[in-house]
């Protein structure tokens, strides 16, 4: 069975900042200490979330997921950039956009961008002004045109947006009804990563943030991939303990997935997976501890 649940410190420090390590983005906390904006921000995510009434807590319950996604919503001081991350090609995806790095080559930016513009043009208006013409003809456009346009507006070597572009997409990640869109489809991502660990037989916390993870970085696991996932869970021990079934399942599922992704990112890849699998490890020459930092335990994630 899987183990009781296990107190720890829940400290802005261990639930936000840890996060920002553990996805890279360490300068842009750094950048909201120096706004001061955390204190405020926390004390709302504690109100929200009622950690200031309960004694355990994980990082992976949907609640929780809205309410670390909202707290960012109430920063005034310090712009909320983790919903405004940009970067350019260097990963020929061609621009990455929003708190989970949406993107023009896998095909998952275009979604929000048509709800936004859709759904509030006038905010929308107000920030393309007359581009907004051209990103609809872009997002309309066949996937090879449409990557060459993105292209067109970056740096080709540093693959940094050339202004205006760079400033309205900014911009854009900067407004409530963006935002919303943003967490709207991370629940959507969140719920797949769900049905995930029931398709591999999983009930760990920490196997749905090795999914969720894989629904983020990778968008899928192959017909391929998956029957090597299940031969690889058909070779495991006979009697081994549930914990123990569990982590072989998971490190099974990152090092297969790692093998199907692009030669050039494997390895990072593999990092990535592993150190969810295993509960903690190296990424970005960074230590990890999911339980101690984040909350994410080798525990049931059905209540």
């Amino acid at each position: 069975m899987p183990p009781p649940l296990a107190s720890w410190t829940r400290t802005a420090e261990n639930m936000i900042g840890g996060f920002m390590r553990l996805i890279g983005q360490e300068e842009k906390w750094r950048r909201l200490q120096e706004s001061r904006a955390i204190p405020r921000v926390w004390a709302w995510f504690q109100q929200h979330t009622h950690m200031a009434y309960h004694n355990q807590y994980t990082l992976i319950d949907q609640e929780v997921m809205y309410g670390i996604f909202q707290a960012w919503n109430k920063i005034r001081r310090g712009i909320p950039d983790c919903f405004a991350g940009l970067s350019g090609d260097f990963d020929d995806q061609g621009l990455s956009f929003g708190v989970l790095q949406w993107n023009f080559g896998q095909g998952s930016l275009q979604p929000l961008l048509r709800d936004m513009i859709n759904g509030h043009r006038e905010v929308t208006e107000s920030i393309f002004q007359s581009n907004l013409g051209v990103l609809e003809e872009a997002l309309d456009s066949e996937r090879e045109e449409m990557m060459l346009f993105v292209r067109s507006i970056q740096h080709p070597i540093r693959h940094y947006l050339y202004e205006p572009w760079g400033g309205m997409f900014k911009s854009l990640g900067r407004t409530r009804e963006f935002q919303n869109i943003q967490t709207r489809y991370a629940s959507g991502l969140y719920n797949s990563a769900l049905a995930l660990c029931e398709e591999y037989g999983l009930w760990s916390e920490r196997a749905v943030a090795l999914m969720f993870d894989i629904k983020v970085q990778n968008g899928s696991i192959s017909k391929l991939v998956k029957s090597r996932i299940f031969s690889d869970f058909s070779a495991l021990p006979g009697n081994p303990s549930d914990e123990d079934r569990e982590v072989r399942k998971m490190r099974a599922v990152a090092i297969r997935r790692s093998e199907a992704a692009n030669p050039r990112w494997i390895d990072d890849v593999k990092s990535r997976k592993l150190c969810i699998a295993n509960g903690g490890g190296e990424v970005h020459n960074i230590d990890f501890d999911l339980e101690e930092q984040f909350g994410i335990r080798l525990a049931s994630f059905k209540r």
